[in-house]
Parts: structure tokens; sequence; C-alpha cells
């Protein structure tokens, strides 16, 4: 199944803040995001909602690549971010890990790094696995 027939992450809000994904599977996601003033918060560093916002779109997007095939929908459920560095100019890149593929739901850890390759944001996401709406 072709990723962009179950949830564009190139239109709406995803496009709105700069997602761009590098490389989508039901075990790894690599996605970034370009900084720039439109992402940032009045103290000139990346927002938070952007780390958080990056994690929910890569972690639903790939759980429900996975089980649209049995008639299933994916959906946040939890989504934790811990901010240890700023970033304020450059990319934000992100690497999404699967810890768990359940029947009802996924855990993800999001790693978001600067340029430099330093641990910028944590973000743990549970993804609920339901069918999908008629």
């Amino acid at each position: 199944m072709e990723f962009e027939t179950v949830i564009p992450l190139d239109q709406g809000f995803d496009a709105l803040y700069g997602l761009e994904v590098d490389e989508m599977g039901d075990e790894l996601v690599l996605a970034r995001v370009p900084v720039r003033d439109a992402v940032k918060q009045p103290m000139g560093l990346v927002h938070g909602g952007v780390y958080t916002s990056m994690a929910e779109a890569m972690a639903s997007a790939a759980t429900a690549v996975a089980v649209a095939p049995d008639g299933n929908a994916a959906m946040a459920l939890a989504n934790q971010t811990s901010f240890l560095r700023p970033i304020v100019e450059g990319t934000i890149h992100a690497r999404a890990v699967r810890r768990h593929r359940g029947r009802t739901t996924w855990l993800w850890d999001v790693e978001m790094t600067d340029d430099d390759g330093r641990l910028c944001a944590l973000t743990r996401i549970t993804v609920a696995v339901r069918p999908r709406p008629a």
C-alpha cells in the first residue's frame, strides 16, 4: 500500500510547519523540519509544539500504513515530550523507532537532534489501533 494513500503528510498542519519525511517503515521513520521563524516561539527557540507534532505525525502515519491492510486506523493516544536542548537554526532531525507492536496499541520513541547530532527532544508516543470507521 502506498504511503500517500493512507495519510498524506504533505498537506494540512504537517505541511504548515514543514515536515519532510525521508524514510518510513513499520519499525523506523526518519523525518526533518527546516528551522525558520514561523516555527519559533517569541524567545527565538523552536516551539515545543513542533517537536510533539513531528513525533505524532511520524508515529501515527507509520502505524496507519501498517494497519490499513487489515481494515484498521491509527490515531495518537498519548504523547509525552521532554525538551533537553533548544534548537534556534538549521534543521530538526527526527528518528522514530517502534518499541511495541500490539493488537490495539503501538509504542514509539522519537529522538529529535540538531545539525550537530545533539539530542534536543525526546518523545514517547502511544498510537491506538482501531477498526476503520465505515
